[in-house]
């Protein structure tokens, strides 16, 4: 066996924030052409196969390095270390597998559809509100708040909320982003915006304990499985695992999805001719092409061997979804964007993989799907009407600004 630190890599810097756009894409192709399947990165090794990227994802003998990040810096008390403690994302084992069974039924595909009129509803009211605009910022008029007001209806929240729930969204999600923590007043900021979830939530579900309605809070109260039943903190931070989940990363990968649509006209009137096929099947075109979560990590509890290879305990792996998701054995033609090629049933890793797959991806594919679906029947055309300003890959991989020129259909 050769050990892992022993291997010459190609090197890629995961914090580099210019590492967008072009020059992200293009770094990206030259490691897939290298023929390597890891690269060095300063703070993880870089898993870029697909097949390698699943093994990773699915071991039991690695788990997220939540806890191990906020030791790096520095985060050791207070609302944000107490969430990143119970994010059911860094609770393992027999633990973890009770919370999945708690929550899963009330996020299973069945459940996700009853929320899909209230998007639609959603989506009709911010297009009454561009008023006939041919031009406009996409990020403002409908990214941005749509998956922040159908979070909070999903919710049971007001609509009113939406902002506040977009806000603690944007900011408790860079708790990922290594960028992010090396500002301290950064730290700070998302420790206040934690606090302020955490002082909102509370009386939500309170509430919904004396009057329970059709919505997530009250089904995960409701929720029991040979009699056990989340406690109060299991759900305040369920609650807050998929909020932070379900807003700022639905946001940007509906964002990619219009701006790649944009780019490609004759994809755009294809989805437009037959929305209820092309939808889904662009949906999950998007989610594998410009996935908004370019990496997802892992640390290693004990040594392991790979493709005759030792990653010895304490190694910290990223499991690069942009690389894994263009591996031409999974998928034909992978380095187009096409939302009407035959993808087979494989399975993109934007997502994740094994017992840590996302706990909201039903809710997102169906928010997406609805987007996708309302934009084309009412959009003739569609281009874009200035340069898209892109945000780093380091966390999540959003869009600042998208503006588009469009027809009305």
């Amino acid at each position: 066996m050769t050990a892992v630190a022993d291997l010459t890599l190609p090197k890629l810097d995961m914090t580099d924030p210019g590492l967008k756009g072009e020059l992200w894409h293009a770094e990206m192709k030259s490691m897939l052409e290298s023929g390597e399947w890891l690269a060095e990165s300063p703070m993880a090794t870089v898993v870029l196969g697909r097949e390698a990227g699943e093994f990773f994802l699915r071991t039991r003998s690695a788990v997220f390095p939540g806890l191990l990040i906020a030791r790096i810096f520095g985060i050791d008390d207070g609302p944000l270390f107490e969430q990143i403690k119970h994010n059911i994302i860094n609770v393992n084992g027999d633990a973890h597998r009770r919370l999945r069974g708690l929550v899963n039924p009330s996020l299973t595909p069945r459940a996700a559809n009853n929320y899909r009129p209230a998007m639609r509803d959603i989506l009709g009211k911010l297009w009454d509100d561009l008023e006939g605009t041919v031009e406009f910022d996409f990020i403002d008029a409908f990214a941005r708040p749509y998956p922040a007001l159908t979070i909070s209806r999903v919710m049971g929240a007001p609509p009113e909320d939406a902002p506040l729930l977009h806000d603690w969204s944007m900011w408790i999600q860079r708790q990922f982003d290594p960028i992010a923590l090396s500002d301290p007043e950064m730290i700070e900021t998302i420790q206040t915006k934690v606090g302020e979830f955490y002082d909102w939530v509370r009386p939500l579900i309170e509430t919904r304990r004396d009057s329970p309605s059709d919505d997530l809070i009250s089904s995960l109260i409701a929720t029991e499985e040979e009699g056990e039943k989340l406690s109060g903190v299991e759900l305040e931070n369920l609650v807050l695992n998929i909020l932070v989940g379900g807003v700022d990363t639905t946001q940007n990968q509906l964002a990619h999805a219009i701006r790649l649509l944009a780019e490609r006209p004759e994809q755009w009137l294809a989805l437009r001719s037959d929305t209820e096929t092309l939808a889904p099947l662009a949906t999950m075109e998007a989610l594998r092409f410009e996935p908004i979560t370019p990496f997802t990590a892992r640390q290693l509890l004990e040594d392991v061997e790979y493709d005759g290879i030792t990653f010895p305990a304490g190694t910290v792996i990223a499991v690069c979804s942009f690389t894994g998701n263009r591996d031409p054995e999974a998928f034909s033609e992978p380095m187009d964007f096409d939302i009407t090629a035959d993808r087979g049933k494989t399975r993109n890793l934007t997502f994740g993989a094994g017992f840590h797959y996302c706990v909201g991806a039903n809710i997102a594919k169906a928010e997406l799907e609805e987007g996708l679906t309302f934009l084309a029947e009412k959009i003739e055309t569609l281009e874009l009407a200035g340069p898209v300003e892109l945000q780093t890959v380091s966390g999540i991989y959003g869009i600042d600004s998208l503006q588009l020129r469009v027809e009305a259909a």
